[in-house]
Parts: C-alpha cells; structure tokens; sequence
C-alpha cells in the first residue's frame, strides 16, 4: 500500500519577502522605517549645514544664561538674575497650574450644565443650550479677550474702596477685593511652622508636606471605613449610618493639624494707591481661567449630555420603580454608566484645554509659550532650540494626562464576565 507524503518545505527564499503574505507585511514596515529615517537624517543635515552657514550652531547652552526679565505671577522664586532656565521652569508651571483650574473648573461646569440639558424645565434646558451654543461658536481667544475686558473696564480702581463711603466692598468678611489691577484675596499663614527644605528647584514646606499627608492619610480611612459598611450590608442586608464618621475622618486630622499649626489669614489692606498683604492673582491669569474653562465646559456639557443619553431609559425607570429620587438616580444608575462613554472624548478636551493656554501671551500671562517660546527665543536668537523644547514638553505633558485619564478608563469601563 503506497502513502502519501506532504513535500518537504523548501527553504527561506528572498522572493518570499514580497511574495509571501508571512513577510511582505513585515518588508513594507521595514523599508517605510529605513526611508523615514533617512528623510529625517536628510533634514537634521540640511538644517546644521545651513545654521553653518550663517554662523550659528546648534546648542542649548543659551539655557544657562541670565534671563534678564522680570515675571509678574510666579510659584516658585524667580528674579531677572536667574537663568533662561528657570524662566521656563516658571512658565511650565504656570502652564500647569492654569491648565488643571482650566480642567477642573471646566468639568464641573460641563456635567451641570449637560444635566440640566436634559431638564425638564423648559426654561432651564433653553438657557444651557443658548450657554453651549454661545461659547462652543465663538474661537476661545475672543472669550478670553471679553473674559480680560470684563476683568480691567468693568472692575473698580483700588481707590474706590477708600473713605468713609466707598463706592466698592470687599467681599467675605473683607477677604476678596476685585480691581482692574488684580484680584486680592486672603492668605494662609501659619504662627508656628513645621520649616523648609531648600531645593534648586524651590522650597518645600513642611507644612504644605503634613497637611497633603493628613488628607491622604483621611482619605484612605475614609475608603476602608465605605468598604466595611458595604461588607456589613452584604452580610446583614441593612447599610450602618457612617456619615458621620466619613465627615470626622476626612475633616477632623485636617483641621486639628491646621489649629496645631496656628493658622491664619493675611488680609489685603489698601495702602496709598493699592492693596497690600495677602495674595494677589493677576487679571490675566483670571481671565485666561475663566476664557479657557467656559469655552471647554460648553464641549464637555455636550459630551455629558450624549453619555447619558447613551443609558437605556429602563435604568432609570427601574430605579424609579425602586423608589429613587431623580438625583439619586442621576447619580448612582445613569452617571456610572455613562462614565464609559464620557470619558474618551473627555480626554480630548482637557488636552486641548492644556494646549489652547498657549493662548496666554495674548493676555500678557506669562506661560511657557511666553517664557521660553517668546522673550527667551526673542533674546537668544535660538529659535529652533527654543520650538524643539516646546514641542517635547507639550508633547509630554498630553501624553501624560492622557496616560492617567486612560487609567481612569480603564477603572470605570464595563467588566465583561
């Protein structure tokens, strides 16, 4: 009886990088890699042979040289004697600090303004629609300019808080003070400090340290004490009153160390032409916030709005059924469900939120696109060095906001079983 055999494989042949499907995938991928290099080998030659050519080289030594210009709003110590290196330091930080109230002042307007949307209260539901249409028609910069011009024509002088009978009130117990020069407010101060460790980059107070501790420390207890009474619901079918142990833990270490501390309010007093002590925020870092949040709640309401249209309506009816209110419901059936559709487009906005504050310079805030892309660049004449670094930074800070909000994702999207 004869069988039959299956013919021995040849071996690997050259032509079965084209031909064969195993491959051919794998030499696109290659030769597209080898030509894009070469086109970029191409450029970063081209681009030294001609700053050659005039004279320039290419370095970041410029970063190290005295900045020579003075910074009006500031997180860390700066003066014109420090280094274009730290004026970009300055500025990345104030791109940080306006892009997270931007991101946090945004989402809460956009989730209340999306809710009430869906309102049944006509009047309600027209005004948001006008809100969104508004500001989501309108380019950001134009926000921010109005935000500006509301912030400097339509606010008082310091001197209209002066006399007996002045024409302005502080507001809050004498702690607010809005003027066409800046916004003053009360600060903290602490009668008995922890001290301060002394880094290049700034000084850390200790007591900033224990009290970030403390509420991590608060917030952590709080957790554990949620999960025990949903262990004790499971076992017994009846959920223990915690409330008010949540609201001790979280509150009670925080102002402890806060009266252990001796803390304080440095009020703003108006001395001669303006007000002096406590803080004073700039009109232009106001009015960036304030063009910057509207302008991306408008998107985010609409993103709220389609996440919970995206829940089946049975959800909430039975939820209804089982006697919730329509805020509970809101918050414990419909919200949780349409996190997962929320989110995604969620993370588009808040980097454009972060991108759109290079928008600063047109307001005269000083952010990094102000520092390092624009009197630094202006200065040194290191335009390529300067627009290479921006870009990395911009690059890195989307990635990594994007990298935690997709680890959010991740937590609140749909388990399949």
């Amino acid at each position: 009886m004869a069988f039959a055999h299956d013919a021995p494989e040849r071996g690997f042949r050259l032509s079965q990088l084209i031909y064969d499907t195993r491959y051919r995938s794998l030499t696109i991928q290659a030769v597209t890699m080898i030509l894009v290099m070469l086109g970029v080998w191409w450029l970063i030659g081209n681009l030294l042979d001609n700053l050659n050519a005039l004279g320039k080289t290419f370095d970041f030594g410029f970063l190290e040289q005295r900045a020579g210009y003075d910074i009006a709003q500031t997180l860390i110590p700066y003066s014109n004697d420090s280094t274009h290196a730290r004026a970009a330091l300055v500025g990345l930080l104030n791109t940080l600090w306006v892009s997270l109230l931007g991101c946090i002042a945004a989402t809460v307007i956009g989730v209340v303004v999306g809710i009430l949307r869906l309102s049944n209260n006509w009047l309600i539901a027209r005004l948001m629609t006008v809100y969104v249409e508004a500001f989501r028609n309108v380019p950001v910069l134009l926000w921010i300019l109005v935000a500006l011009a509301v912030m400097t024509e339509l606010t008082p002088s310091p001197s209209a808080y002066r006399g007996d009978d002045p024409a302005a009130q502080m507001l809050l117990f004498d702690s607010i003070a809005f003027t066409n020069r800046g916004t003053h407010i009360a600060a903290i101060e602490f009668t008995r400090g922890l001290g301060v460790i002394n880094t290049p980059l700034a000084p850390i107070s200790l007591n900033f340290v224990a009290f970030a501790l403390v509420v991590i420390g608060s917030i952590w207890a709080n957790r554990k004490l949620r999960a025990h009474a949903a262990r004790v619901q499971e076992a017994t079918g009846v959920r223990p009153t915690i409330w008010w142990k949540s609201l001790l833990i979280l509150l009670g270490p925080a102002i402890f160390l806060l009266l252990a501390l001796g803390i304080t309010f440095s009020l703003p007093v108006l001395e001669r032409f303006n007000f002096t002590g406590g803080l004073n925020v700039s009109n232009a870092l106001v009015s960036l916030w304030l063009g910057l949040s509207l302008y991306t709640a408008a998107f985010i309401a609409e993103i709220v709005r389609a996440g919970i249209l995206s829940v089946s309506s049975g959800q909430s009816e039975a939820a209804f059924a089982l006697g919730l209110r329509p805020n509970r419901t809101m918050k414990l059936v419909v919200l949780p469900q349409a996190l997962r559709v929320i989110v995604p487009p969620l993370i588009s906005q808040f980097l454009n939120l972060t991108k759109n504050s290079s928008l600063a310079i047109a307001v005269g805030y000083m952010d990094l696109r102000g520092t390092l892309g624009g009197i630094t660049m202006n200065q040194t004449g290191r335009e390529i060095e300067a627009i290479l670094l921006m870009m990395l930074i911009y690059l890195l800070i989307s990635l990594s906001i994007s990298g935690v909000m997709n680890l959010y994702n991740r937590s609140v999207k749909l388990k399949e079983r």
